[in-house]
């Protein structure tokens, strides 16, 4: 999988690790770029592009929303990347996905920052994006549509991207309630819904109807839902989702005896409908406004899952013996000759973070060499090249006015764009900044926080890398396409670094005790047969290998296995 410079997927044909999808990835596997001394990165053994991430969607097109069943009305559309013997398979993640847990902190979030620190209620863009709008009833007669803008949001604007993915979450086509396309009007032709014909009923619509959680089940112990557990029954009692939403938020969000028609055009208009019925191009206010509803919800479960309690923070706390004698060398080296800091700076160990943003700037200058101009915390280590993924270097896709955005915010800025679509003024830098000099964008990413970094593997946006060791194997060679110094670290000093990162986990994380207890989880773990052969589940699809998690409740349980294991 690759990412083209305006921002859209694409898939790659060739698959380097074992040759078909389908294929169980081993510890041997790993590095995807190999050599024959990991020190040296002139002895290339063999070298891919290859990216292990998250299984996601089949490759199907949106229909409809079947009331009643959480199941989409889908049509299967042959996938000629990822099949077997012409039998499509999940699709994968054009990059490793990263944790959840601390991405509160991050000032953007997405490996290439697409998530913005604006929530617009709609969608990941913020500000980029002007016709985006949600609905406002200051009288159940009066709605209006209007603009939000909630700072430090990018969590929320993050949760808007996965549901409307067709790699991720869902069919080409599906949108939310409250959108036709991410630029705000129906994308008929996409839908494959010709003039003078209905609309596809939408997301929202489908999830009002249903069980909460109503196929996984929920500890009765969970630190948050266990006493609306139904457990050993899925689900929760009693309320709807549309019920919790109007429990949540203040009535004038949701509370309306008008509805939002769109005509051909994608045009908007309210209409009064007495017995609040509605027709497919007619939505209510809480179902037009379901993405504000579903991207704060997500935030403010997101902002509960911080990961503080370490041997590192209780070591910074005075208890000078909370860190081994082996930890503190590489609590040195991390801070010191490794040169680690300088990306994973703050008690959030992410230069990334809001602390870091707001107290460097949104753009600084790279404090050496040609000191050019860099969005703050995001960084080209040397992964892969540019020419793969641009990262940061891409637009962002957002085709307004017939083209897009850089993402890059310094890119932004030498286009006099920064204050129009972040909403503020660009920093001063020093020198100032030039609106022809080059800037550090492609293949740039967001260097994530390091806290339970243990668990976290594979690591890197292309989920390269299977173990820490390799990780600091790659740093001490300066990165694999000469993007950093080496490091010249000696192997006591290597297994120093991993010691100490090691002593950045938290055990509630590792046992999963409250706050990071949870429900039932069902994960896609590749389909029965093999890279030759899978099995047509009557619809062009093969049939799923489902991985299940158990539900934890507060005091957690024997932990995850992890990723090697």
């Amino acid at each position: 999988m690759r990412i083209n410079a305006d921002g859209t997927e694409n898939p790659d044909k060739i698959f380097n690790v074992g040759g078909l999808p389908n294929y169980q990835l081993r510890k041997e596997d790993f590095p995807f770029h190999k050599l024959s001394d990991p020190d040296n990165p002139a002895t290339v053994v063999s070298d891919n592009n290859d990216v292990s991430s998250s299984q996601g969607a089949f490759n199907t097109k949106f229909v409809d929303v079947k009331p009643g069943s959480a199941e989409d009305q889908v049509k299967n559309e042959p996938d000629e990347v990822f099949n077997v013997g012409g039998i499509n398979v999940r699709r994968v993640q054009p990059r490793n996905t990263p944790t959840v847990i601390n991405a509160v902190f991050n000032f953007r979030n997405f490996w290439d920052g697409k998530a913005q620190n604006i929530f617009n209620g709609v969608n990941p863009f913020g500000l980029r994006d002007p016709n985006a709008a949600v609905v406002k009833a200051e009288t159940p007669n009066n709605p209006k549509f209007v603009k939000i803008s909630l700072n430090n949001s990018s969590l929320a604007s993050q949760a808007l991207a996965p549901p409307l993915s067709s790699f991720e979450l869902s069919a080409n086509g599906r949108t939310f309630q409250e959108i036709g396309d991410k630029f705000g009007r129906i994308d008929r032709k996409s839908l494959g819904v010709g003039r003078g014909k209905k609309l596809p009923r939408k997301l929202a619509k489908k999830l009002f109807s249903l069980r909460p959680l109503g196929k996984q089940v929920v500890h009765p112990q969970d630190s948050v839902l266990g006493r609306d557990s139904r457990s050993p029954k899925p689900g929760l009692k009693d309320r709807t989702y549309e019920q919790m939403i109007k429990d949540a938020f203040k009535s004038e969000w949701w509370k309306s005896n008008q509805l939002i028609q769109i005509d051909a055009e994608g045009v908007r208009t309210f209409v009064k409908k007495p017995d609040n019925s509605s027709q497919t191009d007619e939505y209510s206010v809480l179902e037009y406004n379901f993405s504000l509803f579903f991207g704060l919800a997500v935030q403010l479960y997101e902002s509960t899952l911080i990961s503080d309690d370490t041997p590192y923070d209780r070591f910074l706390e005075g208890n000078r013996r909370a860190l081994t004698a082996q930890q503190q060398r590489g609590k040195g080296l991390f801070e010191g000759k490794a040169l680690c800091i300088g990306c994973h700076s703050g008690l959030e160990l992410t230069s990334a973070s809001v602390s870091s943003v707001t107290q460097n700037g949104r753009i600084k200058r790279v404090p050496f060499g040609l000191k050019s101009p860099e969005d703050t915390g995001f960084f080209n280590i040397g992964v892969r090249p540019a020419t793969d993924d641009p990262g940061l270097g891409a637009n962002d896709g957002l085709q307004i006015n017939g083209q897009g955005n850089p993402l890059s915010e310094a890119r932004l800025a030498q286009l006099g764009k920064f204050k129009d679509l972040l909403g503020e003024n660009p920093p001063i830098l020093t020198p100032p900044l030039n609106s022809t000099e080059a800037v550090v964008a492609n293949g740039a990413f967001k260097a994530p926080g390091l806290r339970d970094v243990e668990l976290t593997a594979p690591y890197f946006h292309n989920g390269g890398q299977a173990t820490l060791e390799q990780v600091i194997d790659f740093y001490n060679r300066g990165g694999d396409f000469g993007a950093l110094p080496p490091l010249g670290l000696s192997s006591a000093e290597k297994q120093e670094l991993v010691a100490f990162l090691k002593g950045l986990t938290d055990e509630r994380v590792r046992y999963q005790k409250a706050p990071f207890d949870h429900p039932q989880l069902f994960v896609p773990n590749g389909h029965p047969g093999n890279s030759n052969y899978v099995v047509n589940d009557g619809t062009g699809k093969a049939t799923d290998s489902l991985l299940e998690i158990p539900a934890v409740g507060r005091n957690g349980d024997k932990g995850t296995p992890n990723f090697l294991s």
